[in-house]
Protein backbone atom coordinates (compact mmCIF):
# COMPACT_ATOMS: atom_id res chain seq x y z
CA UNK A 1 0.00 0.00 0.00
CA UNK A 2 1.29 3.66 -0.82
CA UNK A 3 -0.09 7.14 -0.79
CA UNK A 4 -0.71 7.18 -4.46
CA UNK A 5 -3.05 3.75 -4.33
CA UNK A 6 -4.83 5.66 -1.79
CA UNK A 7 -5.03 8.98 -3.89
CA UNK A 8 -6.44 6.66 -6.64
CA UNK A 9 -9.45 5.15 -4.67
CA UNK A 10 -10.38 8.81 -3.62
CA UNK A 11 -10.37 9.82 -7.07
CA UNK A 12 -13.07 6.67 -7.54
CA UNK A 13 -15.22 7.87 -4.19
CA UNK A 14 -15.04 11.20 -5.70
CA UNK A 15 -16.67 10.76 -9.36
CA UNK A 16 -18.01 7.43 -8.92
CA UNK A 17 -16.38 6.34 -12.11
CA UNK A 18 -13.14 4.63 -13.06
CA UNK A 19 -12.72 6.28 -16.47
CA UNK A 20 -13.43 9.73 -14.87
CA UNK A 21 -10.89 8.69 -11.88
CA UNK A 22 -8.65 7.83 -14.27
CA UNK A 23 -9.18 10.95 -16.67
CA UNK A 24 -8.17 12.91 -12.68
CA UNK A 25 -5.67 11.23 -11.89
CA UNK A 26 -3.98 11.64 -15.46
CA UNK A 27 -3.47 7.68 -15.63
CA UNK A 28 -4.44 4.77 -17.59
CA UNK A 29 -8.18 3.05 -16.52
CA UNK A 30 -6.10 0.01 -16.56
CA UNK A 31 -3.31 1.06 -14.70
CA UNK A 32 -5.94 2.41 -12.15
CA UNK A 33 -7.81 -0.58 -11.82
CA UNK A 34 -4.85 -2.33 -11.08
CA UNK A 35 -3.69 -0.08 -8.28
CA UNK A 36 -7.17 -0.54 -6.81
CA UNK A 37 -6.58 -4.10 -7.27
CA UNK A 38 -3.56 -4.01 -5.13
CA UNK A 39 -5.03 -2.12 -2.47
CA UNK A 40 -7.80 -4.61 -1.91
CA UNK A 41 -5.21 -7.66 -2.14
CA UNK A 42 -3.25 -5.32 0.72
CA UNK A 43 -6.67 -5.39 3.12
CA UNK A 44 -7.68 -8.91 1.50
CA UNK A 45 -11.21 -7.08 1.32
CA UNK A 46 -13.17 -5.61 -1.34
CA UNK A 47 -13.40 -1.71 -1.42
CA UNK A 48 -15.41 -0.90 -4.13
CA UNK A 49 -19.00 -2.61 -5.84
CA UNK A 50 -18.88 -3.01 -9.47
CA UNK A 51 -21.91 -2.23 -10.67
CA UNK A 52 -22.11 -1.80 -14.66
CA UNK A 53 -21.35 1.81 -15.01
CA UNK A 54 -21.86 2.38 -11.38
CA UNK A 55 -18.69 2.09 -8.75
CA UNK A 56 -19.37 2.74 -5.17
CA UNK A 57 -17.19 2.09 -2.07
CA UNK A 58 -18.22 -0.88 0.08
CA UNK A 59 -18.40 -0.48 3.88
CA UNK A 60 -14.93 -1.61 4.48
CA UNK A 61 -14.10 1.05 1.16
CA UNK A 62 -15.93 3.86 3.47
CA UNK A 63 -14.02 3.60 6.43
CA UNK A 64 -10.58 3.04 4.17
CA UNK A 65 -11.85 6.26 1.99
CA UNK A 66 -12.25 8.29 5.56
CA UNK A 67 -8.97 7.97 7.15
CA UNK A 68 -7.04 7.97 3.83
CA UNK A 69 -8.71 10.99 2.98
CA UNK A 70 -6.81 12.53 6.01
CA UNK A 71 -3.55 10.76 5.18
CA UNK A 72 -3.50 12.45 1.74
CA UNK A 73 -3.95 15.90 2.70
CA UNK A 74 -1.74 14.96 5.69
CA UNK A 75 0.90 14.40 3.27
CA UNK A 76 -0.14 17.57 1.17
CA UNK A 77 0.44 19.72 4.34
CA UNK A 78 3.81 18.57 4.69
CA UNK A 79 4.95 19.48 1.29
CA UNK A 80 3.49 22.79 1.93
CA UNK A 81 5.16 23.24 5.24
CA UNK A 82 8.51 22.41 3.87
CA UNK A 83 8.08 24.91 0.84
CA UNK A 84 6.92 27.52 3.34
CA UNK A 85 9.76 27.11 5.36
CA UNK A 86 12.04 28.56 2.68
CA UNK A 87 14.25 31.68 2.83
CA UNK A 88 12.36 34.72 1.97
CA UNK A 89 9.31 32.97 0.78
CA UNK A 90 6.46 34.61 1.89
CA UNK A 91 4.49 32.24 -0.63
CA UNK A 92 0.91 32.43 -2.32
CA UNK A 93 -2.73 33.81 -0.81
CA UNK A 94 -5.81 32.76 -2.47
CA UNK A 95 -8.53 34.04 -0.96
CA UNK A 96 -12.42 34.04 -1.25
CA UNK A 97 -14.40 36.55 -0.32
CA UNK A 98 -18.54 37.26 -0.18
CA UNK A 99 -19.89 40.48 -1.81
CA UNK A 100 -19.17 42.82 0.92
CA UNK A 101 -15.81 41.97 1.03
CA UNK A 102 -15.07 41.95 -2.31
CA UNK A 103 -16.36 46.08 -2.44
CA UNK A 104 -14.37 46.34 0.75
CA UNK A 105 -11.31 44.95 0.07
CA UNK A 106 -10.52 43.27 -3.08
CA UNK A 107 -9.10 46.76 -5.25
CA UNK A 108 -7.12 48.34 -2.06
CA UNK A 109 -5.76 45.01 -1.30
CA UNK A 110 -4.68 44.24 -4.79
CA UNK A 111 -2.78 47.57 -5.29
CA UNK A 112 -1.56 47.06 -2.06
CA UNK A 113 0.21 44.10 -2.75
CA UNK A 114 1.58 45.17 -5.88
CA UNK A 115 2.97 48.51 -4.11
CA UNK A 116 4.65 46.79 -1.36
CA UNK A 117 4.80 42.84 -2.10
CA UNK A 118 5.32 42.56 -5.38
CA UNK A 119 6.85 39.10 -4.99
CA UNK A 120 3.90 37.52 -3.21
CA UNK A 121 1.15 35.85 -5.86
CA UNK A 122 -2.18 36.90 -5.21
CA UNK A 123 -5.46 35.67 -6.12
CA UNK A 124 -8.68 36.82 -4.88
CA UNK A 125 -12.06 35.62 -6.06
CA UNK A 126 -15.70 36.39 -5.35
CA UNK A 127 -19.18 33.84 -5.73
CA UNK A 128 -21.70 32.62 -3.43
CA UNK A 129 -20.46 31.15 -0.02
CA UNK A 130 -21.24 27.56 -1.10
CA UNK A 131 -19.02 27.29 -3.80
CA UNK A 132 -16.13 29.21 -2.42
CA UNK A 133 -16.57 26.97 1.00
CA UNK A 134 -16.23 23.45 -1.26
CA UNK A 135 -13.67 25.44 -2.83
CA UNK A 136 -11.81 25.59 0.57
CA UNK A 137 -11.77 22.20 1.34
CA UNK A 138 -10.36 21.05 -1.97
CA UNK A 139 -6.80 23.55 -0.99
CA UNK A 140 -8.51 25.95 -3.89
CA UNK A 141 -8.33 28.63 -1.82
CA UNK A 142 -6.08 29.03 1.66
CA UNK A 143 -8.80 31.68 3.46
CA UNK A 144 -12.57 33.04 2.82
CA UNK A 145 -13.84 36.67 4.08
CA UNK A 146 -17.58 36.06 3.80
CA UNK A 147 -20.58 36.53 5.68
CA UNK A 148 -20.79 34.83 8.96
CA UNK A 149 -24.16 33.83 8.83
CA UNK A 150 -23.77 32.00 5.30
CA UNK A 151 -21.19 29.42 6.86
CA UNK A 152 -22.56 25.84 8.26
CA UNK A 153 -20.19 25.42 10.86
CA UNK A 154 -18.30 22.17 10.95
CA UNK A 155 -14.98 20.29 12.99
CA UNK A 156 -13.14 21.02 9.96
CA UNK A 157 -13.01 24.84 9.81
CA UNK A 158 -11.85 27.51 11.60
CA UNK A 159 -14.75 30.62 12.12
CA UNK A 160 -13.37 33.77 13.27
CA UNK A 161 -15.90 36.18 13.68
CA UNK A 162 -14.55 40.15 12.27
CA UNK A 163 -17.70 41.58 13.84
CA UNK A 164 -20.74 43.37 12.77
CA UNK A 165 -20.68 46.03 10.06
CA UNK A 166 -23.55 48.35 9.81
CA UNK A 167 -26.11 47.95 6.92
CA UNK A 168 -28.96 50.71 5.69
CA UNK A 169 -29.96 52.47 2.05
CA UNK A 170 -28.50 54.65 0.25
CA UNK A 171 -29.41 56.79 -2.82
CA UNK A 172 -27.98 59.53 -4.85
CA UNK A 173 -28.06 63.29 -3.67
CA UNK A 174 -31.15 64.74 -5.04
CA UNK A 175 -33.57 61.79 -5.19
CA UNK A 176 -37.43 62.20 -4.34
CA UNK A 177 -37.05 60.79 -1.43
CA UNK A 178 -34.46 62.87 -0.01
CA UNK A 179 -36.96 66.18 -0.10
CA UNK A 180 -39.48 64.41 1.95
CA UNK A 181 -40.48 66.66 4.96
CA UNK A 182 -42.30 63.15 6.48
CA UNK A 183 -40.37 60.41 8.20
CA UNK A 184 -39.35 57.62 5.07
CA UNK A 185 -41.18 54.50 5.76
CA UNK A 186 -40.14 51.16 3.06
CA UNK A 187 -44.10 51.63 1.89
CA UNK A 188 -42.29 55.05 0.25
CA UNK A 189 -39.13 52.91 -1.29
CA UNK A 190 -41.44 50.91 -3.09
CA UNK A 191 -41.85 53.32 -5.34
CA UNK A 192 -38.47 53.31 -6.65
CA UNK A 193 -36.27 50.33 -7.50
CA UNK A 194 -34.36 48.78 -4.81
CA UNK A 195 -31.03 46.88 -5.27
CA UNK A 196 -29.59 44.35 -3.34
CA UNK A 197 -26.93 41.51 -3.33
CA UNK A 198 -28.58 38.07 -2.49
CA UNK A 199 -29.09 38.10 1.62
CA UNK A 200 -29.30 35.58 3.53
CA UNK A 201 -32.10 33.97 5.12
CA UNK A 202 -31.95 35.38 8.13
CA UNK A 203 -31.52 39.08 7.21
CA UNK A 204 -34.51 38.17 4.75
CA UNK A 205 -37.04 37.44 8.08
CA UNK A 206 -35.15 40.57 10.35
CA UNK A 207 -36.50 42.66 7.12
CA UNK A 208 -40.07 41.30 7.19
CA UNK A 209 -40.21 41.25 10.81
CA UNK A 210 -39.14 44.58 10.68
CA UNK A 211 -40.81 46.48 7.52
CA UNK A 212 -43.58 43.86 6.51
CA UNK A 213 -44.41 41.23 3.82
CA UNK A 214 -43.74 43.44 1.20
CA UNK A 215 -39.74 43.34 2.24
CA UNK A 216 -39.45 39.92 1.53
CA UNK A 217 -36.24 40.58 -0.78
CA UNK A 218 -37.74 37.99 -2.90
CA UNK A 219 -39.80 40.58 -4.08
CA UNK A 220 -38.67 43.59 -2.93
CA UNK A 221 -35.37 43.61 -4.74
CA UNK A 222 -35.53 44.57 -8.30
CA UNK A 223 -31.87 44.92 -9.01
CA UNK A 224 -29.82 41.87 -8.00
CA UNK A 225 -26.01 41.69 -8.08
CA UNK A 226 -23.42 40.25 -5.89
CA UNK A 227 -20.77 43.09 -6.99
CA UNK A 228 -21.97 46.16 -4.50
CA UNK A 229 -19.60 48.79 -6.71
CA UNK A 230 -22.33 48.02 -9.45
CA UNK A 231 -25.25 48.29 -7.38
CA UNK A 232 -23.86 51.38 -6.35
CA UNK A 233 -22.71 52.83 -9.72
CA UNK A 234 -26.99 52.20 -10.97
CA UNK A 235 -27.95 53.83 -7.73
CA UNK A 236 -25.26 56.90 -8.92
CA UNK A 237 -27.30 57.07 -11.84
CA UNK A 238 -31.12 56.45 -11.25
CA UNK A 239 -33.60 56.96 -8.53
CA UNK A 240 -32.85 53.06 -7.47
CA UNK A 241 -32.13 52.78 -3.39
CA UNK A 242 -28.82 50.83 -2.44
CA UNK A 243 -30.07 48.03 0.33
CA UNK A 244 -26.99 46.83 2.16
CA UNK A 245 -23.39 47.45 3.55
CA UNK A 246 -23.26 51.57 3.90
CA UNK A 247 -19.25 51.20 4.53
CA UNK A 248 -18.64 50.30 0.64
CA UNK A 249 -20.25 53.68 -0.20
CA UNK A 250 -18.63 55.84 2.85
CA UNK A 251 -15.99 57.59 -0.03
CA UNK A 252 -19.37 58.75 -2.10
CA UNK A 253 -20.74 59.83 0.92
CA UNK A 254 -18.39 62.00 2.23
CA UNK A 255 -17.88 63.40 -1.25
CA UNK A 256 -21.67 64.45 -1.51
CA UNK A 257 -22.63 61.98 -4.13
CA UNK A 258 -24.47 59.88 -2.43
CA UNK A 259 -26.83 60.00 1.00
CA UNK A 260 -28.24 57.44 3.74
CA UNK A 261 -31.66 57.48 3.71
CA UNK A 262 -33.11 57.72 7.53
CA UNK A 263 -35.43 54.84 7.29
CA UNK A 264 -38.73 54.63 10.01
CA UNK A 265 -37.97 51.99 11.37
CA UNK A 266 -34.16 52.02 11.48
CA UNK A 267 -32.69 48.90 10.27
CA UNK A 268 -30.13 48.59 13.01
CA UNK A 269 -28.23 45.61 11.15
CA UNK A 270 -25.65 44.87 9.01
CA UNK A 271 -23.93 41.92 7.85
CA UNK A 272 -21.01 40.22 10.37
CA UNK A 273 -18.14 38.73 8.79
CA UNK A 274 -15.92 36.02 9.39
CA UNK A 275 -12.43 34.93 8.34
CA UNK A 276 -12.44 30.92 7.00
CA UNK A 277 -9.92 28.38 7.10
CA UNK A 278 -9.23 24.90 7.52
CA UNK A 279 -8.56 23.62 10.99
CA UNK A 280 -4.69 22.15 10.49
CA UNK A 281 -3.88 23.57 7.40
CA UNK A 282 -0.56 25.39 7.32
CA UNK A 283 -0.65 29.00 6.75
CA UNK A 284 1.49 30.88 4.38
CA UNK A 285 3.70 33.37 5.76
CA UNK A 286 1.75 36.16 3.59
CA UNK A 287 -1.40 35.58 5.33
CA UNK A 288 -0.59 37.86 8.24
CA UNK A 289 -0.04 40.51 5.78
CA UNK A 290 -3.87 39.60 4.55
CA UNK A 291 -5.25 39.18 7.83
CA UNK A 292 -3.70 42.98 8.97
CA UNK A 293 -5.36 44.16 6.16
CA UNK A 294 -8.38 42.91 7.16
CA UNK A 295 -8.41 44.20 10.63
CA UNK A 296 -7.67 48.02 8.98
CA UNK A 297 -9.98 47.43 6.25
CA UNK A 298 -13.21 45.49 7.41
CA UNK A 299 -14.64 48.11 9.44
CA UNK A 300 -17.33 50.69 9.30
Amino acid sequence: MNLRHLEYLLAVADTGSFSRAAERCHITQSALSRSIQTLEDDFGARLIDRMGKRNELTPFGQTVASRARRMVLDAVELKRSAQLLQDGYLGVIRIGLGAGPTALLMQPFLRYMACMHPGVQVSLESGPPELQTRRLRERGFDALVVDLRSVTPADDLLIEDLGQMRGGFICRVGHPLTKFNTPITFAHLQRYPLASTSLNPELARLLITRYGPAADPQVAVTLRCNDINSLLHAVHGSDAVFLGLISPAREAIANGSLVELPITPALNEGARFAFVTLADRTEAPAMGIFRQFVAEHLHD
